[in-house]
């Protein structure tokens, strides 16, 4: 995970904050308009490989505002239970749910559901040190500093050498090369500002173009209605608090017939089922992972999953790990030796997709039927 070249798709932000100076080792990263068709790395002669993809939910390590709520000692030991399954992978996955950002002015004025979320810049560095290549941007609060804190949050993770996508005029993909194995990244969310899951035509196009030039493509989505009410997965398009918030099940399929090899989910605050299509992984929703301030922890919404996904190197589906942990407040998540999350899973996964080709264990272990 620490060599790898990226080359993304945007129009390139200025940004207004600087970010620590702590990064990853130095690399051949860079950033273009455009990016080439090219052939497969993986040839038909090569031994067969297996590939390991950890993917997790919504990650807001704490916030200046309206009041400072951070973790103790900068946040060092938020990631300590987790950075051993993560860093472990060959790629990291997750959502970074809120700006990343020293200052601004909030774009959401009162009433019940105008929360914001603004991370400390000096933060950034703590997602490397977990282990972490993607993270999705398409979500509800990466808009809460405005365009400001759009360029910060996307100036911090250049800085980090961590691959981002989603906001609509900006990055639209990201594309990394790790351990010779080109991996193309994209996110989609529900709200304007963001690349849509309800925008069909440009959710194909972008993952098509990923496919044509990478071995692997990963597709992060931002939906569903949110809430432990709303944890079981419905057919057709959810709406809430006014808004289309997509229909996630047809999201999933037209990404993997366009090209994707994993999709993953989150959205909801809780976790959803796993399915298997066309041999093909995704995730409906994987709940809050690192909110540690700012977002409910009781009961369901406390489970913090990481799902540990094994897949060839064609993409299809091999093996997977539910890997439980709960969040506590102001910690962060730690070990559920319970593994109630997993449990969870396997109980929505059989009520909701009942005819899904996976078998999961009460320890959390996914296979094939």
């Amino acid at each position: 995970m620490n060599t790898f070249l990226s080359i993304v798709l945007g129009a390139a932000s200025i940004a207004i904050s600087a970010c620590s100076p702590q990064q990853k080792p130095a690399s051949t990263d860079e950033q273009a308009l455009s990016v080439e068709n090219t052939d497969a790395v993986l040839s038909e002669t090569d031994s067969p490989r297996v590939l390991t993809i950890a993917v997790c939910g919504d990650i807001m390590m704490g916030t200046t505002y309206p009041t400072v709520q951070l973790p103790a000692n900068g946040g060092a030991d938020i990631f300590s239970d987790v950075t051993p399954v993560l860093s472990a992978a060959d790629v990291a996955c997750g959502n970074l749910e809120g700006a990343m950002a020293d200052g601004g002015n909030s774009t959401k004025r009162g009433g019940a559901n105008s929360y914001s979320f603004r991370m400390p810049t000096s933060f950034a560095p703590l997602l490397t040190s977990a282990g972490f290549d993607f993270l999705s941007m398409a979500n509800n609060h990466a808009n809460d500093f405005g365009a400001q804190g759009i360029a910060s949050t996307e100036r911090c993770l250049r800085e980090q050498n961590i691959g981002f996508a989603g906001i609509k005029g900006h990055q639209e993909y990201a594309i990394k090369e790790i351990n010779g194995v080109r991996y193309g990244f994209c996110a989609f969310g529900h709200n304007q500002y963001t690349l849509r899951t309800q925008d069909i035509a440009t959710v194909q196009r972008i993952v098509k173009t990923l496919a044509d030039s990478c071995d692997i493509v990963i597709v992060s989505f931002h939906g569903g209605a949110e809430g432990a009410r709303y944890k079981h997965l419905p057919r057709g398009k959810e709406t809430f608090l006014g808004e289309d918030r997509g229909d996630l099940r047809a999201f999933a399929r037209v990404c993997i017939d366009a090209g994707a090899d994993l999709v993953y989910g989150h959205g909801p605050h809780v976790t959803r089922a796993v399915d298997i299509y066309k041999g093909r992984f995704i995730a409906y929703s994987l709940g809050n992972f690192c909110t540690p301030y700012g977002m409910s922890l009781g009961g369901v919404n406390a489970y913090a999953p990481v799902i540990e996904v094994k897949i060839d190197e064609r993409g299809n589906f091999l093996e997977g790990k539910i890997h439980s942990f709960v969040q506590q407040r102001g910690v962060g998540p730690r070990k559920d030796e319970s593994n109630a999350p997993a449990r969870e899973i396997k109980m929505l996964t059989e009520a909701d997709v009942p005819d899904a080709a996976l078998k999961i264990g009460d320890d959390g272990s996914i296979e094939l039927k």
